[in-house]
C-alpha cells in the first residue's frame, strides 16, 4: 500500500472512529475494517487494571452466538494463548498450530466453527490497560507477503480501536474517566502514598490536621475505595495522583 493510500486510509477509518458513541457502535466499524483488510471477524477485548483480585474483562466481536457461548461456557479465556501473550507483550501474534500447542481443546473447537486463521495485536497503554484486537477468517491463513502488507493497518486499527473503547468505557457513569479529584485531595493521598500520617501531611502542607482528614475522605468517597490503602492504590492506578 502506497504512502499516500495508507495515510487515506487511516483517515478515513478514524473519521469512522470518530463519530463511535456505543460499544454496537464501535463493533460495526471494526468489523467494517476487518472485511476490508480481508477478514469475516473480528473481537476486541479489553482487560482494566482494577479491581486488583478479579481484574474486568470487556469483549466486542462479531463471531457467531454458537461460537461466543461454546467459548464462555468452556472458559476458554482461561487457556486461550493469545489473551495470555496479549497480557505479556504487544507483538503480533498469527494462529498457528504452534500457538495453540497447549490448547488443543480451544484450537479444535474453533476451526470446528469455522475459526481456521487469525491475527491478534495486542495494546497496552500507560494507565496498565491491556487489549487484544483479533481479525479471523474461515478460509486461507495468513502468509508473509499479507502480513507485511497489512502489519502497519492492523497496528494502527488496533491501537484505534482501544483508545476508543477505552473513551467509551472512561465516559460511562461509573467509569474511571468520571472520576474527578480536587487539587488538594490529589495532594494529601499523593503524601499518604508516601507514607506520611495525617498529621505528618498537615504540617508538610501547612494545613490543619482535620482538614487533611477531611480531604481524604472525600477523595476515598469519589474513589470508592473502603480505606486509604485501597484509595492511594487506586488512584495511583488510574494516573490520578
Amino acid at each position: 500500500m502506497a504512502m499516500h493510500a495508507d495515510q487515506q486510509w487511516r483517515h478515513t477509518w478514524r473519521e469512522r472512529l470518530a463519530d463511535v458513541d456505543t460499544e454496537s457502535g464501535l463493533l460495526a466499524v471494526l468489523a467494517r475494517a476487518a472485511r476490508e483488510l480481508g477478514f469475516e471477524y473480528c473481537a476486541l477485548g479489553m482487560r482494566l487494571p482494577l479491581p486488583l483480585s478479579n481484574p474486568k474483562i470487556v469483549m466486542l466481536n462479531n463471531y457467531a452466538p454458537s461460537w461466543r457461548e461454546r467459548y464462555a461456557a468452556a472458559h476458554y479465556v482461561s487457556v486461550d494463548p493469545t489473551v495470555a501473550h496479549a497480557l505479556a507483550s504487544t507483538r503480533p501474534l498469527l494462529w498457528s498450530d504452534d500457538v495453540f500447542a497447549g490448547a488443543p481443546a480451544l484450537w479444535e473447537d474453533a476451526r470446528g466453527h469455522g475459526l481456521h486463521t487469525g491475527w491478534a495485536q495486542p495494546v497496552h497503554d500507560i494507565k496498565g490497560v491491556a487489549s487484544l484486537l483479533t481479525l479471523a477468517r474461515s478460509h486461507e491463513a495468513v502468509s508473509a507477503r499479507e502480513a507485511d502488507a497489512k502489519s502497519a493497518q492492523v497496528a494502527w486499527l488496533a491501537q484505534a480501536a482501544h483508545e476508543a473503547l477505552a473513551g467509551l468505557l472512561a465516559a460511562r457513569p461509573d467509569g474511571a474517566g468520571s472520576i474527578r479529584l480536587t487539587g488538594r485531595e490529589v495532594d494529601v493521598l499523593r503524601w499518604a502514598a508516601d507514607g506520611k500520617t495525617a498529621s505528618e501531611t498537615a504540617e508538610i502542607l501547612r494545613i490543619g490536621e482535620r482538614t487533611v482528614i477531611f480531604h481524604i475522605d472525600n477523595a476515598l468517597r469519589r474513589l470508592g475505595a473502603a480505606n486509604k490503602t485501597s484509595g492511594v492504590l487506586k488512584a495511583a492506578m488510574l494516573r490520578l495522583i
